[in-house]
């Protein structure tokens, strides 16, 4: 990996940078859309490169059960099995420890799977892990992490942190003596749930290994904790973290997320959000989500958004087609899952131009006024940004919403 910080925004901790590995250019910050499974849902890879994504995520717990490593060995790995040309990374099997809970069994020694699709046991430990995402070839690894949902408390998480330190170690181990570290750069994902002391414990451990990986994740997070405190620990650690190596927020896709994040100093996130809630028939714009099921569509011949550049907008689909076909024939959540990830490439390229021209400051009270403006602003989110020097109430009348402050259509009433 080749990694330049180019810019830095002048207010807040958020910064450009140019990413170099074996398959392109990545600019950061950016937005990784998931094809857990080799495939974003509807669109070919073909696709995906012509809406300018760089860089996309699979899953390697999945990829381990189906097609397996004897295929990916086969066929010379996951970029050729499943026709990308771009930057790749893999996740490496740790969410599924929560969000299979009930097929999983935590040791020591790694993970105890029982396949969701025939039962049959499968052991994850770090080495394996790391060796599994040796045969995905992918361009960023993740290390084999113990993750806890964000909910948990008790002496569960203190030892899930630990755990993840030490399952650290034996990745790097695995990793080094694999020949692969000039190809396939090794994450670390801190982890400490919403204790600040172990996170602290956590970026110590995982700094004083700073020269054995090439990034860091900030992991266990976007589990339904409170906003207020997600962000607190986004900040504690991209504060801690070193600036020259990249940070991922794992896990976040709400464009106010996003941002939050991008201002304390993230560069990467992930998440399914933008796809499967274009399955949902749910639009992504810059003044909010656009339930397109509702009825109030039924005969407008409006694009979703006269300014979007993607292919559904630019091609004249109607809100009104959209209605008639979204979640009942397969062309409606192929046209919005194309026009979400254009959205989602929009706010983070909006994102990078503004921190080079030097204002994202303004760019985050512009898009902020813009989508929440009729609503409220999140609360949490004035408190983030005002953390690094950018007050959204300065100078407009909008109410504070408590809670998430997530914004969504229910009702044509809305």
């Amino acid at each position: 990996m080749q990694f330049e910080v180019i810019a830095k925004c002048h207010t807040t901790r958020a910064r450009v940078c140019r990413m170099k590995l074996a398959h392109g250019v990545t600019m950061l910050p950016t937005f990784m859309p998931v094809a857990t499974q080799a495939a974003i849902k509807g669109l070919t890879p073909q696709q995906v490169e012509s809406l300018g994504i760089t860089l996309i995520l699979n899953n390697t717990y999945h990829l381990n059960l189906r097609p397996g490593i004897k295929v990916l060995d086969e066929v010379g790995g996951a970029h050729k099995f499943q026709g990308w040309n771009r930057n790749l990374l893999t996740d490496s099997g740790g969410f599924q420890l929560v969000s299979l809970s009930k097929f999983t069994n935590i040791t020591e020694d790694g993970a105890l799977f029982a396949s969701p699709f025939n039962g049959e046991p499968t052991m994850l430990t770090p080495e394996e892990s790391i060796s599994i995402q040796h045969s995905i070839g992918a361009d960023i690894i993740m290390q084999l992490d113990d993750v806890v949902s964000s909910l948990t408390v008790g002496p569960r998480v203190g030892e899930a942190m630990h755990r993840s330190v030490r399952w650290l170690d034996r990745c790097i181990e695995q990793h080094e003596k694999s020949g692969r570290k000039d190809k396939q750069n090794l994450f670390a994902i801190v982890q400490g749930g919403l204790d600040p002391t172990l996170r602290d414990l956590c970026l110590d451990a995982m700094i004083e290994r700073k020269d054995q990986v090439t990034g860091y994740a900030i992991g266990g997070l976007s589990g339904g904790e409170e906003k207020e405190v997600f962000w607190k620990i986004i900040k504690q650690c991209a504060d801690r973290l070193p600036s020259d190596r990249p940070r991922y927020s794992m896990g976040v896709g709400f464009a106010e997320d996003l941002l939050v994040c991008v201002a304390l100093g993230v560069d990467m996130a992930d998440c399914v959000f933008p796809t499967r809630t274009a399955r949902f028939g749910v639009a992504l714009t810059f003044k909010g989500p656009l339930n397109l099921k509702l009825g109030k569509h039924t005969k407008s011949m409006e694009t979703i958004d006269k300014n979007c550049p993607c292919p559904t907008c630019a091609s004249g689909m109607s809100r009104a087609v959209l209605h008639h076909i979204v979640t009942i024939e397969t062309a409606g959540a192929h046209a919005l899952t194309i026009h979400n990830l254009v959205f989602q490439a929009q706010v983070m390229g909006g994102a990078r131009d503004a921190i080079l021209e030097g204002r994202f400051p303004e760019y985050l009270r512009s898009f902020f006024f813009d989508y929440f403006g009729d609503t409220g602003y999140p609360e949490w989110c004035v408190n983030a940004l005002r953390s690094v020097g950018v007050d959204l109430m300065q100078g407009v009348d909008v109410p504070l919403v408590q809670g998430s402050g997530v914004k969504w259509e229910y009702s044509d009433a809305a």
